[in-house]
This record gives structure tokens, sequence and C-alpha cells, in this order.
């Protein structure tokens, strides 16, 4: 066994309570994979589940952030070592199950199996040819999928026994409680421009040129990059197709239930539990004692739990024939429906409508022209990809096929054109100079090629070019300094013993404010910093030209003993016991990897980055 010397007590001591808490579930072999990216103990890591691992976190980022990532970026962003770090974790926790003897009998393997929608039949339930078929379409063996479903929920066993227990501190979340509910009583004044005791002097040209030099942020231009590109966009073409009718008939007929809709209802359903309830509630309503938006609420429910939404007849079974025979809105029943007895309350009547072929027609030929238009870039990628890898430069791109070429002078900052694309903007974010061009995908089915031509560095721009942009922030600097010095007068007058009514400013006062609050006509740290005062402290804070004189009059602390203040001190207690629980199991799995030797193939790895769409 591949397996260091044992020195970690902690992981044995749970090791033996596991064996002796799950003795009855027997014993089981883990199979192995002679393509692997990794071996942990005895147990292997196979390409296809790191390469499962890599595209899953790739796709999550696309989901978070709209932006598809290439394989480089994804590996310059560390998602491979991420996936590799995963991989190699769930494998340490698999072979600490293996070697604990801890499995998992057939009978659960085939609960599992027979549960999953994608083995389902026609009838719904668990078809043994659909999944045969389903587990030959992509390659695995019915023998190695049960052995991949019998490994993780014998290791689903040992998370949970790690994990299970684990209670949050009432001390801490107390503690935890009392800081975030803590809030403030303040009263406070703004300094602007108009309260400046003396207009500001007129700058002298040396003075600005001054300020610009001592203060270049505001007035220098970020990293420029040249970029020369190829793009083809559905857009670009699709005023050169043309479809005929027979397309647009088949379009159209595929979608006549949109075009063509029967008379329809707007209604919610209220369910009842037997019938002599519903009729009970039904004579409430008619002698005027409940309205149904009470009766709703008396069930525990709300109006979106009832809506049903648009409704042909045929959605409602045998109360169909009742509710549309209504010529106007009411509340009818008790009528039977798929829940049982129910009350219907009709909302309004949606009138039949039909858009006729020809009236649809300019809609389906942007529509089919555009599909097309789509179809067609897709089906040249694989022809510019064979121009790119032939050496073709973006300008022969376009000579050859439909792309458009352009130049651009890209900065973060820039949002025109083909920058206006997220994707565009993360490829010319990382492009290096020399790079392999690759054909990257837009999210409107256009795609594009990019090389970087040259990388401007950031540089401060002359004066005279903005000369009115240093007047606009020499006086903003200039108000600052002269309303905070203002501020500090006052603030050591209220020190002195002055009473803040007495200062002659417009006052404001905020009770209650808690750390998650914000304050209008403040700057954005305005919260924090009151935050860091002491009771009866007075602080001057100042930004964007403006400063702002505060006093913090009382520190509340929060009343633990309210309905909200439970429900808010069992989630803190529930979230931080997860937080608790999931650091349990992360330092579980790295005590079994500092006892577990660990091979990594690097050339696997390789291989499955270079070729990973």
């Amino acid at each position: 066994m591949a397996k260091k010397k044992a020195s970690n007590v902690f992981v044995w001591i749970i090791m033996v309570l596991l064996i002796a808490g799950l003795a009855g579930f027997g014993a089981t072999n883990f199979g192995g994979s002679l393509r692997n990216v990794a071996t942990v103990g005895d147990t292997d890591v196979d390409v296809d589940t790191y390469a499962r691992t890599l595209q899953a976190q790739m796709r999550s980022y696309q989901q978070v952030t709209g932006q598809a990532l290439t394989v480089q970026q994804a590996r310059e962003f560390g998602f491979d070592r991420a996936a590799l770090s995963q991989v190699v974790s769930d494998a340490a926790l698999q072979n600490a199950t293996a070697e604990a003897g801890i499995s998992i009998g057939d009978e659960n393997v085939g609960r599992e199996v027979a549960q999953s929608p994608s083995f389902q039949g026609l009838s719904g339930t668990f078809d043994r040819q659909t999944y045969e078929l389903a587990l030959r379409q992509n390659g695995v063996t019915v023998r190695d999928y049960e052995n991949e479903i019998r490994t993780g929920l014998a290791t689903s066993l040992l998370r949970a026994a790690v994990q299970s227990g684990v209670r949050a501190p009432e001390a801490f979340t107390d503690t935890l409680f009392e800081y975030a509910r803590e809030s403030r009583d303040i009263t406070w004044a703004r300094l602007t421009a108009d309260d400046l005791d003396a207009p500001l002097p007129e700058p002298s040209d040396t003075a600005l040129r001054a300020f610009h030099a001592e203060n270049p942020e505001p007035f220098t231009q970020s990293e420029t990059r040249v970029i020369d590109y190829a793009w083809l966009t559905p857009d670009m073409i699709v005023g050169d197709i043309v479809v005929d009718d027979d397309q647009l008939r088949t379009l159209y007929d595929a979608r006549i239930n949109q075009y063509v809709q029967p008379e329809r209802r707007l209604a919610e359903r209220l369910v009842f539990a037997t019938e002599a309830e519903a009729v009970a509630a039904k004579a409430r309503l008619d002698a005027g004692e409940v309205t149904f938006d009470e009766l709703v609420e008396e069930r525990g429910l709300t109006l979106d739990d009832v809506d049903m939404g648009e409704l042909e007849p045929g959605d409602l079974g045998a109360a169909g024939e009742a509710l549309f025979a209504l010529e106007e809105p009411t509340v009818i029943g008790p009528l039977p429906s798929s829940l049982g007895p129910a009350l219907f309350r009709m909302n309004a009547i949606l009138s039949a409508q039909e858009t006729t072929f020809d009236e649809a027609r300019a809609e389906l030929e942007d529509e089919a022209a555009a599909d097309r238009a789509r179809r067609i870039i897709l089906e040249s990628q694989a022809q510019i990809e064979d121009l790119i890898a032939g050496g073709a430069s973006v300008q022969q791109l376009a000579e050859r096929t439909d792309m458009q070429t352009g130049r651009i002078e890209w900065r973060d900052d820039v949002t025109d054109g083909i920058a206006a694309y997220d994707a565009f903007r993360a490829a010319a974010a990382t492009v290096q100079i020399g790079a392999f061009a690759e054909v990257v995908e837009l999210d409107d089915g256009g795609i594009f090629v990019l090389t970087l031509e040259e990388i401007r560095p950031s540089e401060l721009l002359p004066f005279e070019t903005v000369r009115g942009d240093v007047v606009t922030a020499w006086e903003q600097a200039e108000s600052e300094a002269a309303l905070t010095a203002q501020a500090d007068s006052l603030a050591a007058r209220l020190e002195g013993g002055a009473e803040m009514a007495g200062l002659g400013l417009a006052l404001e006062t905020e009770r209650g404010l808690e750390r998650s609050g914000f304050v209008s006509g403040t700057p954005p740290t305005f919260t924090d910093q009151v935050f860091d005062m002491d009771n009866g402290e007075v602080r001057v804070l100042s930004e964007a030209g403006e400063a702002w004189l505060v006093r913090l009059d009382a520190i509340n602390a929060p009343d633990a003993t309210t309905p909200e203040a439970q429900l808010v001190l069992a989630q803190f207690g529930q979230e931080t016991a997860r937080e608790l629980s999931q650091s349990l199991l992360t330092a579980f799995t790295q005590a079994v990897l500092a006892e577990t030797e660990v091979s990594i193939n690097q050339a696997a790895i390789t291989a499955v980055t270079s070729s990973a769409p």
C-alpha cells in the first residue's frame, strides 16, 4: 500500500469510530484507470474526472461573470491548479474510505441509479435499456458507472461523519449578533463650497501646472493595447440571406401556439383538504365575512402560491367548463382539481388571438435569416481555424472569408464597437504579443480573432490637453482643504464645551444607524467611520471637495429578546455551524493527504489542458 507511516492520531481515531459505526456496510474494491493525472494512495484520478472538473469550473465562471474563458485564460487564472487540488482532495477521501472498509451495498447503488431522471423511460420510471444506452453513448460501462456511484456514496458517508454534530458556540453567535446589530445615534453637518468662509482665489498657471505634476493619477491615460482583429457577426451577413416560403411556413407551424391562441382565463386556485372545508369557505366568502385574499392568507399561502397564470380549457380538467362559462371575474366552487376540492377566482378573460402567416412573415424572415447566419458562421469556424493554423494574418482572414478587419486602441474604458462584447474585452486584456491567434465566440453567435501589435504604457497627458480638468480638480482639492480646516475649528469648539446647535450649521440626525446602513448625503466610508468612533467623539471627514462634522451621540446595544433577533441568532448559528463543519472537513482532508502518498502525472495534466475545449 502506498502509504506513509501513520502519525496523525486524530485521523486514525476518526477512522476507528467510522469503522465501528458503519461496519454493516461491508467492503468494496476500487478500480483504476491506465490514464491518470494523479494517484493518491491506492486511488487513481483519471483524466476524464480531471477534465470534467476543470470544465465545470470554467462554466461556473462564465455563469457568474457572463464571460467565456479560453483554456489559456483558465490556466492564467489558476483554474487548472484548482481543479487538480479538488480531484486530489476527493481522491484522498475516497482512499481513506476504502482503507476504512466503508462501502455501500448493491441495493443502495440500485436505488440511486433508479432515481436518476436521465435513466427514465416514457413511463417515467427507470428503464434498463435507456440506462445502458445512455452509458454506452458516453463511453462508460455499467460496471464502471456503478462502481463510481458506490464510491461516491461511500465517501459521502465519510464526509457526513466528519461534518456531523457541529454546533456553533453560543458565546460566539451572541458576540457576532451584538457586533452586527449594534447601532449608533449621530448628529452631523455637511459643509460644501457654499459654506466657505471666503471664495477661492483664481489659480495661477504656475499653480495649475504644479498641481498637474504633483497629482498625475487623474490625468494619466492607462495602458493602451493596439489590437488588429477580424470578426464576423450575424448582422454582417444576414442581409445576403434569402429564406424561402417553405422554411418560413415550417417555422410558423412550429410556433403555431405563439401565433394562434384560443380564449384564455387568468385564474387562481385555492385547494382544501376536504369538500366540507371548501364549502364552508365559499359560504363565508358569499356572506362577506372574508375575502378570497384573506382565505389564501389563512391557509399560510401567498397569491403567488395560488396563481395559475394563463389557462386554456384543457388545463383545468373537470373545472374547465365552469370557469370558461363565466363572463366576468368572480369566485366559483368548490370544483374538483388534481389536488382536491378547490375555489377558483377568475380574474380576467383574454380574448382569442391569431397572427396570420402573412402578418408574421417579416418577423419569421428576420428570425430565420439570423438563425441561418449563425449556422453559417459556425460552419465556417473550422475553415478559419485551418487558415490560422496555416499562418494566415487577420488581414488575410478578411481576404479569404467573410470576416471584416479592424484596428482598435483598446483600454479598459473603451467599450465601443467590438469592445462592447465581454468576450472581446476579456481576450484583449490578456492577449500577449506574438501569441497564437484563437477563434473566440461572441454571445450573439459571431466570432473574432485578434492579435496584439503594440502595448503603449500609461502616460501623463500634457497639461495643455487637460487644463480644464486640472482646474476642476484644483478647485475641488482647495475647497476640501479649506472646508476641512473650518470643520476642524468647529470640532475644537465642540470639544471645548460649545453646543453643536449653536454653530450655525444645518444639522442632521440619524438614530439607530446600523453597520449595513447608508446615510444619504455622506461619503461611502461614512458609516464605517462612525462605527470606529467612541461615544461622544467628534470627527471631521472629507471627500470630493466637501467636509462633514460628525458627533457620536450614543452606542446602542441590540435587544436579543425580540422574535426577529432570535431568528437572526438562529441564522448566525446555522451559518457558523456550516462554516465550522466545512473547515473541519478541510482540515481532515489535509490531514489525510499529509499521511498519503500523492503522485502527480504532469504530462497527463498538460495533455488535458491542451486539448480541453
